[in-house]
């Protein structure tokens, strides 16, 4: 009979198999909130730029950017791939395959509407392959010493649990840089200065896409323990009360807008990502809130003060909710606010930093060069086409085409 280590073995791999399951399903909540928001020309290209991102961050990361961040790879035989823990170390590459596949998945959402599509898959092949291994490396397996150097000079490691940081403000910022070189959609801003309004196409395909998100984000924070005998409540309550804080500081905010509603409760889930693991429930619950004010607010502002036309607000949502998660730990988690101690304000703020910079230094690089060298924004018939019919030859509704065409 089996001992008990490898009942244990057998059962953390099981328990990351499924939370790598709940991430993968969220990718579907990534289409579902782009779908629902962009134009009914749109809507296919979104469905397809997500699914072809995750096979292309599949290939990167399995090829590349794995051995980058943790020196593995897995190009051994089946016997030697196999012959202890069950196989975790493979389930554990799907696992954080996952999270590195949601980087791209972010991007899509900033970029819609108007970029190419191989251009893009290039730019995932890119960042999944060397950007975002190099600083998960950093965080969640110390290269450089790094981690090292805040323990000995501010007493603490950077602490990203689930990846506000990592993962979130990595995919924001970078969203951020290729949004700012593709320029806005055609027709978003008059020459006079107006903001011309671009709708949701769909606003259960939005809510579909949030309530997916909202469940698969529980497999993203409690199994980042990664192993059964690790795993803790408080990840799970506090994921909840962020989420539930979120919602309905977006809900006040943007005044019933279902957008905002939903929005707020991914922003809420955003910035707890980092301290689920430290802070009191009640700090989650204020971790939440105050995303949620942010992303409403900064929407607002970036679309309408600063014209920059991130068509889901996935640098607000992502990219400064993600920063105030990194930061948050620093605060919340200290015991005298009831955190479980062990952080330093000054590591979160210097690692936040850190992946602001290399976020925003690689998006600017790899979407600069792409733009110089082939491009990346449709032309303007191609646009005005729709991103549909003119990368993938068919709409939405094609029975509706049809019948219109009668």
């Amino acid at each position: 009979m089996p001992d008990t280590a490898q009942y244990l073995h057998g059962g953390s791999v099981f328990f990351l198999l499924m939370g790598a399951i709940l991430v993968l399903s969220m990718h579907g909540g990534f289409a579902f909130l782009e779908l629902g928001t962009v134009g009914r020309k749109s809507q296919v290209n979104a469905l397809v730029k997500i699914l072809s991102d995750f096979g292309i961050s599949t290939l990167a990361y399995f090829f590349v950017g794995y051995h980058i961040a943790y020196g593995i790879s897995f190009f051994a035989g089946v016997n030697t791939l196999t012959n202890h823990d069950h196989g975790f170390a493979m389930v554990r590459f799907f696992f954080l395959l996952t999270f590195a596949a949601a980087v791209p998945a972010i991007i899509s959402g900033g970029i819609a509407e108007r970029a190419r599509f191989y251009p893009q898959l290039l730019a995932t092949a890119l960042l999944v392959g060397l950007v975002y291994p190099f600083y998960e490396g950093i965080v969640w397996n110390n290269h450089y010493g790094i981690q090292n150097w805040f323990t000995q000079n501010f007493g603490a490691p950077f602490h990203d649990f689930a990846g506000s940081v990592v993962v979130h403000a990595m995919g924001g910022w970078i969203a951020l840089m290729a949004v700012w070189q593709l320029g806005p959609r055609h027709g978003r801003y008059g020459r006079d200065g107006t903001v011309h309004p671009m709708p949701p196409s769909n606003i259960p395909f939005l809510a579909l896409g949030s309530w997916i998100l909202i469940i698969g984000w529980f497999g993203f924070n409690v199994m980042s323990a990664q192993r059964l005998e690790a795993v803790q409540g408080l990840v799970a309550l506090n994921s909840l009360m962020a989420m539930v804080g979120g919602m309905l500081a977006a809900l006040a905010a943007g005044r019933g807008d279902p957008g905002f509603v939903h929005n707020g409760a991914l922003a809420g889930l955003v910035a707890i990502c980092a301290g689920s693991d430290v802070v009191q429930p009640m700090g989650a619950l204020l971790i939440g809130a105050l995303a949620g004010v942010l992303f409403v607010y900064l929407f607002t502002f970036v679309q309408h003060r600063l014209r920059i036309d991130d068509v889901l607000g996935v640098w607000p949502l992502h990219g400064v909710c993600g920063v105030w998660g990194g930061i948050a730990v620093g605060i919340f988690g200290h015991r005298f606010l009831g955190g479980a101690g062990g952080v330093s304000i000054w590591s979160q703020l210097l690692g936040t930093l850190l992946g602001i910079a290399l976020a925003s230094l690689g998006g600017w690089l790899i979407y600069g060069l792409l733009k110089k060298l082939i491009g990346i924004r449709l032309d303007p018939e191609a646009e005005f086409a729709g991103a549909d019919l003119s990368l993938h030859h068919v709409s939405a509704y094609p029975e509706e085409d049809i019948q219109r065409a009668r």
